[in-house]
Order: structure tokens, then C-alpha cells, then sequence
């Protein structure tokens, strides 16, 4: 089982106001300022309604409560955010909230029931990108206001329109998209009918720990504690800085510009290891690299193609070689931790059996791709590998390097050929992956359910048909084993290849502490003290 563990980040000292200007060099951070160097290039948005990446997610967790969470040290078990209570109706079809009458928006106003549900209906009626964590239960703008109610100032009812456990549709909720804004701050700043989301991209209107400051992409975040927030820590502020290059960040850590760094490679950590002065945490996450291979591109549609390009990669050697510190070897689509994940590793590099792969496909002479991917490291590295080991079966590929942003961008326009990615869970259920990778009902270019297949035109009847059976199977047993044979036959039919799953390390000052890591991109900083 995955789990989460409190880990150590450092600190010095410098007026606090000196971090107003995040474009200036400085040294010695504040007691009560968190400085982090971090990417920060995959934020498209920080409106929880629409941004669908993984450190806009944890950044959500920070400033936005939900109705219910995953536990904080066993992310299997759901727990009140918001909700003080629920219960669900003999039929099992309504899940009523009682929300707590104590918690308070940084604006001062109390949360009620109608702020929770203007903020589900805000995610049907918008459908952006991670709407359909929602949606999938059935919901549109045409029903949602009857299926998603207030009952009085802090009781809610959602009614489920479909057959699916309740505690499904709390693991759903938990999600980043399942956060409540404040309608008041919402309804002011709304042009257009966009339902404030232009404002709320960066700006905040949250009842977090947090509050948003000020957002410069691919440069910096500023939040600033929530007074109302419940934030037990002695931080005033943390600041992210975009530092793109590891070994930039470690040597800001070095010099006490930073205090925690978090995307330091194995190359970087190993100097630490011993290092009195630092302290590292490690914790396994949900987070999958995943190689994609657009279905619109006819040579990419064989799946002799598909087969060939995983038996050709040197899954072993790009972990042993590249990233042992940061990943571990894993190639089904749920990642380990998860109930019913495969953890078997069925393909090795076996360049024999890739070229007779290719020539069954008629393409034995090979033919030219490009591969989108990261310019941040480790993932130029690990693509290097893996364009020397396809032109060893005749596929040439082009690498194209860019922002985390841009990559995903392109990919969610469906205009990559090959693209390597990273893919993080949304909530702790089997159905989160399922339904990305194998669940896509619509696969046209204007279709409203936008999943992680989908980006790849990737439609397989049977495939979606079980991904689906399974998430509506409410024996647990039986349910598990439809997840096992659906993975298996998803890593041998399908163009996707898993080649990693990333286990987060912060490389840290001794004397900060209280800083969680989520498995979900959930952690948050609301314990964080300075010695």
C-alpha cells in the first residue's frame, strides 16, 4: 500500500518583503516563508474546475477543501473535509451531506450547502478537462440541478442517476475538481457566463490553508495562510519558484536560496544521501510514465506497431541507469498500490522479436515520428534511450523537446504522433485509471468526455465495455478480478506503453518540518514550522 510520510525541508532568514520581487536573486530564506524550487510548467489553470495537472492539484489541496478527502496516512479510506457527516438512503440511490457550520472561505463568509453545490454544478455546466470525474455518474446541465441539491444553510443531497456504489462517488468527490469555491466570489467576477473562470485561473476563492497571492506561469506561486483556514504550522507564506533544471535547484538548496527542492534526479540525490545538513523524504505516487501512440497516425494504428515499440524498450536499463532514485519499473495502468494492481512486468527488450513484429506489420524498412515529451529532466534523458532503442527495429524517431505545458496542450488537441507523458491518479479507486486509459464512449474530435485515450483517438469496444462492467460490479472480489484481466490484456492490446511509475523525493534544509507528499498530487504544507 502506498503511504504518506511527513518529511523535512530547511530554512534561513531575510525580511520577508525582499520575496515580493520573485525575479531578484536571494539568500537565506525567512522563519515563517517556505521556499521551494519546483517545475511548475504544467499548470494550464489554478480554477480546481478546470486545471487537470498534477502540481495544480496539489496547489488545489492547499487552498480548496472538498466535501470528503482521502486520509491523509491510509488513502484507501475517505474522511470529512467539509462534510461532517454523511449518509446514504436505503435504496442507495441519495448521499446526503451534513457540511460543518464552522468553516470559513478566506473572505470570512461560512461555507454553506449552496456554495458546495453552485461548485458541482459550476464543474457539470463548464465540462473543462477533469469535468468527467463528475459527469461520468450521469450528470449534464440539463439535470444536474435536480440530481444536486440543498436541503438547508449546510445540508446537500446528490442523487445518483446511475448504478454505482456511493462510496465511489466519495472517492470521485475527493478528486480536485470535487472542490468548493465560494459562489459569492465566483458570481462577481463572472463575464460572459463563464461562471467567474477567467478570474478564478489566478485568483483563489477557497476555504484551504492557503490562499492564492499571486500566480506568474512558469515562474512562481505565492500563497498566504488562510487565518480562517485551520492551518496548525508557524508558515505565513510559501513561495514556488519555477526552476526548471535539477541540478539549478540543488544548487539553490546548497546555497539556503531554497528550502526543500523537488525534482531533483538520482544523479543529484546521491550527493545528499549522506549529508547531515539534508534531509529526504521518498513516497511512491500515482504517477505513471506512459508513452503514447496516436491512433490518427496510420503507421501507428498497427498493432503489430504497438507490441514492437514495447518489446524494443530498455525498460531495465532506464531504470537502472537514469532514474533508480525517482522511479521504479511498472507497466500496468494502475499503479502499485492501488487494490487489484498488476505489478507483473511481462515485456523486456527483445530487439528480435521487435523487428519480426514490425515485418508482420508490413514495415519492416521502419518510418519516421516525432516524440513530444518534457524538456525538463529526467525526461530528455529517458527519451534519448528510448529513440536509440527504436532505431535499432527501423523507427526513426525526432524528439521534441518542451514545456510540461505545452506537451500536455498538444496532446489534449490530439495533435502528437508519439508523445511520453506522465500521468497522475485523480483518486484513490481502480476506476480513476481505468476510465482514462480505457474508457472513451465519444471518439470524436469534438467530444465532450475528453479522457487520457481519447487525446489518443484510442477506442476499443471491449476494452471501454469491461472498463465500465467493472466499475459497476459491486462484488469487491469479483470487481478486482475484472480490474487484473483488464490490465493484462490493456498492456497487450492497446498503444499504450507504461514504462515507470515515479516515487517523489524532497530533498530538504534539517530544520523544517511538518511538509506531506500526496499520492494523489494532494499533498499539503499546513504543519510546516522553521526551527
Amino acid at each position: 500500500m502506498l503511504n504518506r510520510r511527513h518529511f523535512l525541508a530547511g530554512a534561513l532568514t531575510l525580511p520577508a518583503f525582499s520575496y515580493l520581487d520573485l525575479t531578484a536573486a536571494f539568500a537565506d530564506t525567512p522563519k515563517d516563508v517556505l521556499v521551494v524550487a519546483q517545475q511548475l510548467d504544467n499548470m494550464t489553470s489554478l480554477d480546481p474546475h478546470e486545471g487537470f495537472e498534477g502540481v495544480g492539484s496539489e496547489m488545489g489541496a492547499n487552498i480548496y477543501q472538498r466535501l470528503v478527502r482521502p486520509n491523509r496516512t491510509n488513502p484507501n479510506e475517505i474522511v470529512g473535509d467539509l462534510a461532517e457527516s454523511w449518509t446514504t438512503s436505503a435504496d442507495g440511490k441519495v448521499v446526503t451531506f451534513k457540511l460543518k457550520s464552522t468553516a470559513k472561505f478566506t473572505s470570512g463568509n461560512v461555507v454553506t450547502a449552496e456554495d458546495a453545490v453552485y461548485s458541482l454544478h459550476r464543474a457539470v455546466i463548464m465540462n473543462k478537462t477533469p469535468a468527467f470525474i463528475i459527469t461520468q455518474f450521469g450528470y449534464n446541465k440539463d439535470n444536474v440541478a435536480d440530481a444536486i441539491k440543498v436541503i438547508d444553510a449546510h445540508t446537500m443531497s446528490i442523487k445518483l442517476l446511475e448504478p454505482v456504489s456511493p462510496q465511489f462517488l466519495l472517492y470521485c468527490l475527493s478528486a480536485n475538481v470535487g472542490s468548493i469555491v465560494e459562489k459569492k466570489a465566483a458570481v462577481e467576477h463572472e463575464k460572459d457566463g463563464d461562471f467567474g473562470n477567467n478570474w478564478l485561473r489566478s485568483n483563489s476563492a477557497g476555504s484551504g490553508f492557503f490562499s492564492l497571492r499571486a500566480w506568474k506561469p512558469s515562474e512562481s506561486i505565492m500563497l498566504d495562510v488562510n487565518p480562517t483556514g485551520g492551518a496548525n504550522g508557524k508558515i505565513k507564506r510559501i513561495i514556488f519558484r519555477h526552476i526548471a533544471d535539477p541540478s539549478a535547484q540543488l544548487l539553490m538548496l546548497q546555497k539556503g536560496d531554497v528550502d526543500a527542492a523537488r525534482n531533483l534526479t538520482t544523479e543529484q540525490l546521491r550527493g545528499l544521501l549522506d549529508n547531515p545538513e539534508y534531509t529526504m523524504a521518498r513516497t511512491g505516487v500515482a504517477t505513471l510514465v506512459t508513452i503514447s501512440l496516436n491512433q490518427k497516425n496510420p503507421n501507428l494504428q498497427k498493432p503489430q506497431v504497438w507490441q514492437a515499440i514495447k518489446w524494443a524498450i530498455d525498460y531495465e536499463g532506464i531504470q537502472k541507469n537514469i532514474v533508480p532514485l525517482t522511479h521504479t519499473l511498472h507497466q500496468a495502468f494502475l499503479p502499485k498500490g492501488y487494490p487489484g494492481a498488476v505489478t507483473d512486468l511481462p515485456f523486456k527488450r527483445d530487439v528480435a522479436k521487435a523487428k519480426a513484429l514490425m515485418k508482420e506489420a508490413g514495415l519492416e524498412n521502419g518510418f519516421e515520428i516525432a516524440m513530444d515529451h518534457y524538456s525538463a529532466q529526467p525526461s530528455p534523458d529517458i527519451a534519448q534511450v528510448i529513440q536509440a532503442n527504436l532505431a535499432d527495429i527501423g523507427i526513426k524517431v525526432k524528439l521534441m523537446a518542451a514545456e510540461n505545458r505545452a506537451v500536455l496542450t498538444k496532446m489534449r488537441a490530439r495533435q502528437h504522433e508519439m508523445a511520453m507523458s506522465f500521468w497522475g491518479s485523480d483518486y484513490f479507486d481502480p476506476h480513476t485509471n481505468a476510465e482514462a486509459y480505457c474508457i472513451n464512449p465519444d471518439n470524436s474530435d469534438d467530444s465532450k468526455r475528453r479522457t487520457f485515450c481519447w487525446r489518443s483517438a484510442y477506442y476499443d469496444p471491449d476494452i471501454n465495455k469491461r472498463a465500465i462492467e467493472a466499475v459497476q460490479e459491486i462484488d469487491p472480489k469479483k470487481r478486482l478480478a475484472l480490474y487484473d484481466k483488464l490490465q493484462r490484456d490493456f498492456m497487450e492490446k492497446s498503444p499504450f506503453a507504461i514504462l515507470l511509475q515515479s516515487t517523489y523525493t524532497a530533498a530538504c534544509r534539517k530544520n523544517v518540518n511538518g511538509v506531506r507528499i500526496g499520492v494523489v498530487s494532494d499533498g499539503t504544507y499546513d504543519q510546516v514550522s522553521k526551527a
